[in-house]
Formats: structure tokens, C-alpha cells, sequence
């Protein structure tokens, strides 16, 4: 990987960041011309700036463009284009009527709604309309609400890829998981607590994982629920949400795991087998993983996972143990059912893969 100037001179970076921006942009170019060329040629407008301005700031290249955020986004422009066509109506316009039209917008965009995005979208387009005086009152809303609808045609009718972002989200969680796994069955295996308590800070970060994922899948969904050309990709992002959810939960369990890995490793002895038992956990995590770009891996995941809870009797496993280490194993049961939901079973059909305690 190229280091210092090297790296600022890489084209790699910048060609990535433009493959993965081609779709918001050609969301943008499509909807401004659309939204420009309706109010010009087919309302009549002379100038329908805002209606070309609406579509570049509701679908913006942010990679979050569902459908709720993009008429959010709209509404918040609409809101400024109403508030300050009224002041520019009664008072003209200067820099006192657009210091009132930005009070004014502000306050009621801020009691309208708690997204500061919201704000922010009306107070641009209040600007615009004060400094940039039209010759009749009211014709710019209307370009904002052409503007508004072309953003949310384009959504439906030129989807952005909605597996890309919550794939990548998606490995970002398991590979979080797998080092703070890796972390404590090293830590374990060498009874050292400095890992140990490293493998903790490691699982108490990995929430921020699992709310991407949960936001970019969220966006995917919302997009595949109004498009006709994703509604295929809306059962696999469906389950891809269910696996989120399971993981979510494993994610919790495993923090409950990495305390008390914490505990046991206080007196620095080894602890071989409570670490292979946790090593051969994580074999069934990226077995999950694998499982999402091909679900035909769902029943080995199931299998490996269905293996690992039938052993997960700490009297079995380590019977002259002290309590403590056997606690460590029965913390390893409610992870272990979290991975077999994981790949499609339920509960009740997980919790009866455990040896009863």
C-alpha cells in the first residue's frame, strides 16, 4: 500500500471513490435535466433554477438516498421556498428581508422537524429566493415540488445498488468480530490478561458495526420496496436483515463472553480448551459470513454451529474445572444460538441443539 506522497499521488482512491459515486451521479444529472426541462419547455418557467437545485441537494452523493430521507430533504426545501416567497412577497427583497426570511425558516424548520439536515435544506433555498428575486411570487415553488418529484422518480426508476453499501457494512461487523474473537482465544490460550481486557474493548466497539449495517440495510430496503427493478433483491436483503439481527444479538452475548475472559485470565494460566472451544465459535461465525453472498453455505454454517452447541456442557467439557471457567463455557450458549438463528433456524430450534444443564 503506497505511504506518504506516494499515496496522495495514487489514482486508485480517486477511482474507487468514483465508481462507487457513478450511480448518485447519474441519479443527479438525470433528475435536474428532467426537473429543469419539465418547468422550462413544459410549465413555461423562464429560469426554473430551483427545480434543478432541489434534485442535487435531496439526493446529494451521500450513499444514504431512501426514499423517507430524499422527501424529508424535499419537504425541508419546500418549507424555505414557502416561508420566504411570503416575506419577499410582502417586504421585497435585501439583507434585512433575508435576515427575517432565515429567522423565520430556521424557527419553523426546527419546529417542524428534529433533523438538522431539515434545517439546513430550508435555510439554502431561502436564501436563494430572497437574493435571487423572481418576477412571480409563488412560480419557484412550484419548480421545488417538480424538483421534489424527479429526486423520488429517480430513486425508484434508477436505484442505487442497494447491496453494495450494506455488504460492505456487513464485513466491516464480521470482521470486527473475527479480531476480537482471535483477540480472546489468544488471550485464553496464553492466560494473558492484557489481551484479554483488549479483546473486551474490542467487543464493546463493535455496536457501531451493527448499526451501520442496520442503517444501509435499512436504506436498501426502502429503495427495493419502490422499485420495480429491485424487487429480487428485497428477499435477500430481507435476509441479510435477519442475519443482522441474530448477529446483533451475538454481538451482546460475546461482550458477556470477553468479561469473563477478563476474570479467568487474572491468574495467567492457560486455558486450552475453554480457547479452542471459542476458536471453533468463530469457524461458525465466518461460516455465517460466507452464507450471505451464498446461501447454499446456510445448511454448513448450521451443521458446524449444531456441533458446537451439542458439546457445550461445561461438565462434559471440563469436568474437574472451578466454576468460574465453566461459567466462561455456559456464557458461550447464548452466542452459539444467536450464530444458528443466524442461519435460519428459530430459538427454540436453537436452544435444542444445547446439552440440557
Amino acid at each position: 500500500m503506497p505511504v506518504g506522497w506516494r499515496a496522495q499521488l495514487d489514482p486508485r482512491p480517486r477511482l474507487r471513490r468514483l465508481r462507487d459515486s457513478a450511480n448518485a451521479i447519474v441519479q443527479i444529472v438525470v433528475a435536474a435535466t428532467a426537473a429543469y426541462a419539465f418547468a422550462h419547455y413544459l410549465l413555461g418557467h423562464p429560469a426554473p433554477l430551483i427545480a434543478a437545485t432541489v434534485t442535487v441537494s435531496s439526493l446529494g452523493l451521500v450513499r444514504d438516498a431512501r426514499p423517507r430521507r430524499v422527501l424529508q430533504t424535499v419537504l425541508g426545501m419546500l418549507v424555505g421556498i414557502l416561508v420566504a416567497e411570503v416575506i419577499a412577497m410582502v417586504a421585497g427583497s435585501g439583507w434585512w428581508q433575508l435576515a427575517i426570511a432565515l429567522a423565520v425558516t430556521m424557527t419553523v424548520a426546527r419546529l417542524l422537524s428534529a433533523h438538522a439536515g431539515f434545517t439546513i435544506a430550508a435555510a439554502i433555498q431561502a436564501i436563494i429566493v430572497i437574493v435571487v428575486p423572481a418576477e412571480t411570487p409563488f412560480l419557484r415553488l412550484v419548480d421545488g415540488v417538480v424538483g421534489g418529484i424527479a429526486a423520488l422518480a429517480v430513486t425508484a426508476l434508477i436505484p442505487r445498488n442497494p447491496h453494495k453499501a450494506e455488504r460492505r457494512d456487513a464485513a466491516a461487523l464480521f470482521l470486527a468480530v473475527q479480531k476480537t474473537m482471535d483477540t480472546l482465544v489468544q488471550s485464553l490460550r496464553r492466560g494473558d490478561r492484557l489481551r484479554a481486557e483488549r479483546g473486551l474493548q474490542r467487543a464493546r466497539a463493535l455496536q457501531k458495526h451493527v448499526d451501520r449495517w442496520a442503517d444501509s440495510l435499512d436504506s436498501g430496503l426502502s429503495i427495493a420496496r419502490i422499485s420495480p427493478f429491485l424487487r429480487r433483491a428485497r428477499g435477500e436483503l430481507l435476509r441479510h436483515d435477519r442475519v443482522r439481527q441474530a448477529m446483533d444479538l451475538a454481538t451482546r452475548n460475546l461482550r458477556v463472553v470477553a468479561r469473563r475472559a477478563v476474570y479467568q485470565t487474572d491468574d495467567r494460566r492457560p486455558r486450552v480448551v475453554v480457547a479452542e472451544t471459542l476458536a471453533e465459535i468463530a469457524r461458525v461465525m465466518a461460516l455465517v459470513e460466507d452464507s450471505l453472498d451464498d446461501i447454499a453455505l446456510a445448511p454448513a454454517a448450521r451443521e458446524a454451529g449444531r456441533a458446537v452447541a451439542s458439546r457445550l456442557d461445561p461438565r462434559t467439557i471440563l469436568p474437574d474445572a472451578d466454576l468460574g471457567e465453566q461459567n466462561l463455557i455456559v456464557a458461550m450458549r447464548p452466542l452459539v444460538t444467536d450464530l444458528l438463528t443466524a442461519t435460519g433456524m428459530t430459538p427454540d430450534e436453537a436452544r435444542e441443539c444445547l446439552p440440557r444443564l
